[in-house]
């Protein structure tokens, strides 16, 4: 209920035009998918990217979910690394599955403005599960304003603050709204040795090359800069859309890091540092803060705990001078389209929504996200579950909660017992979403991003990197800017604006 109320919030704010504004109130009339008990199975065809080792076809978690939708499922799993070769290959000859999980990139967005896949814009209220989802989840992935796929939900206000408590009481430390909090912070756990080994060997953030992703909302600086009034990667500045890196508040935050980095409170190798190093470096009990979901925060503190046994940790949002403001993220981790080469009628169509629709079923969801009673899950006295074999769900069950929609927390099926450290963190995910920044520019395209974006994105993540490390001044960062501008900025600025208009006169 929190996560519906919390979504109802979010509504408002969406920037996104979306012809589903009403799902909500068509929850109570949409008809609700239940088993079909005679009707001949429907051959349900997928190809999706693999989950660490393909299941056994015919496997008992394939057959419980066939005789629920009454499917005969065929599942295409694609290693990773051949995906998207693979994904070329199948819309170039047009030879493809009924459900095709893609990402969003120029591959995908060419094809889908080709028209070969179904715009499901209009069918959408017709199911009960699908309709009464968050409509940020569906406008996310929307193209010229229409839907062509169903996401694979993720949360959308993820960010929080893992941190190691024990050393913040130890430094008299609160949790940061300000820049001047956060540095004060930075500064205390570089320079007063909160692990007593008498080294300088401790880091509030030890840093690592990811850290201004430019496409990453979960990138640490956007979550940093997000709270102080920046914008999510893009935002609408004096009637233009506008890079995040562009404002001011960015840009405090870059000086924050260039005089942290001066002063030695951050690590200095940081450009060469791998996303996992810095895991690992909290891990150690090297580091007080480490940037992950909220959700993920517990399962972060246990791993610091084994290193750390003494240690404590704990979870906090993102807070800026005028309360929680965090980076929304995209809700998903791609999404199905439906290819009109093989989904050939209208009423096929509806069948594969329908499977899509039942998968959010109280049953279907506690398969995806726990699994078989007593062969993966044991249900507790109030109810939830514990899970008893982690090992085999992974192999068994895992591939499927990632490959179809489901919510680990939150859905219709049967939900997890949680420790207080992991309810905390599910909290602030629900609390963060009536909170959240848009991306105003998520689903904008620009033919000079297609073609000059991997290079303009290296330009100016390479300028704030020398920025930091004292290489460049403040006039080097403005001539880094200019040339960002100069080589195709400008234009992707005008592209992303002249939609953003466009978008706001519907």
């Amino acid at each position: 209920m929190q996560r519906k109320q919390a979504a109802a919030l979010l509504f408002t704010m969406t920037l996104a035009a979306g012809s589903i504004a009403g799902c909500g109130q068509e929850e109570e009339t949409a008809v609700e998918a239940k088993p079909a008990e005679s009707a001949k199975p429907f051959e349900m065809t997928i190809a999706t990217p693999q989950v660490g080792e393909a299941p056994k076809a015919d496997g008992e978690v394939e057959l419980a979910i066939e005789k629920y939708t009454n499917t005969k499922l065929d599942i295409q799993w694609i290693p990773p690394a051949a995906f998207e070769d693979k994904k070329n290959i199948m819309i170039a000859s047009n030879e493809m599955p009924k459900a095709f999980k893609l990402t969003y990139n120029a591959t995908t967005l060419s094809a889908i403005q080709s028209g070969l896949f179904w715009d499901i814009t209009d069918y959408l209220k017709d199911y009960k599960n699908l309709a009464a989802e968050n409509p940020t989840y569906y406008n996310n992935i929307k193209i010229d304003g229409k839907l062509y796929g169903l996401p694979l939900y993720r949360d959308i206000g993820r960010a929080g603050i893992i941190y190691r408590k024990d050393w913040y009481d130890a430094l008299d430390l609160k949790t940061p709204s300000t820049l001047d909090d956060w540095y004060n912070i930075m500064k205390a756990i570089a320079e007063k040795d909160p692990d007593k080994n008498g080294q300088a060997d401790t880091y509030a953030v030890f840093l690592d090359k990811s850290y201004n992703g430019a496409t990453d909302s979960g990138a640490l600086m956007t979550r940093l800069a997000v709270p102080q009034g920046a914008p999510n990667k893009w935002g609408v500045v004096d009637g233009k859309v506008t890079p995040e890196f562009m404002t001011q508040p960015y840009v405090d935050v870059l000086k924050m890091f260039r005089k942290l980095y001066a002063e030695k409170a951050i690590n200095q190798d940081f450009s060469v540092i791998q996303r996992a190093d810095s895991q690992a470096k909290f891990n150690a009990g090297k580091a007080a803060i480490h940037n992950a979901p909220a959700s993920a925060g517990a399962s972060s503190i246990d791993n610091m705990l084994k290193s750390v046994p003494a240690g404590v940790g704990d979870i906090e949002p993102y807070l800026g001078p005028n309360g929680i403001r965090v980076p929304a993220e995209s809700g998903n981790n791609g999404f199905y389209v439906f290819p009109k080469s093989s989904v050939k009628t209208e009423a096929e169509l509806r069948q594969v929504l329908t499977f899509f629709d039942k998968m959010l079923d109280a049953e279907m969801s506690t398969l995806l996200t726990r699994g078989i009673e007593g062969k993966h899950f044991a249900k507790t006295t109030n109810n939830k579950v514990k899970m008893t074999d982690l090992a085999l769900f992974n192999v068994e069950v895992k591939p499927f909660r990632d490959s179809l929609p489901s919510f680990e927390v939150g859905g219709k099926g049967l939900q997890a017992e949680l420790t207080p450290l992991q309810e905390k963190g599910w909290k602030i995910v629900a609390d963060n979403l009536p909170h959240v920044v848009p991306n105003v520019a998520l689903t904008f395209t620009s033919d000079t991003y297609t073609e000059k974006g991997a290079e303009l994105d290296i330009l100016i993540g390479d300028a704030q990197t020398k920025y930091i490390m004292g290489k460049i001044d403040d006039a080097g960062w403005q001539a880094e800017v200019e040339n960002w501008k100069k080589a195709g900025g400008d234009k992707i600025i005008a592209d992303y604006t002249a939609q953003y208009n466009a978008q706001s006169k519907k």
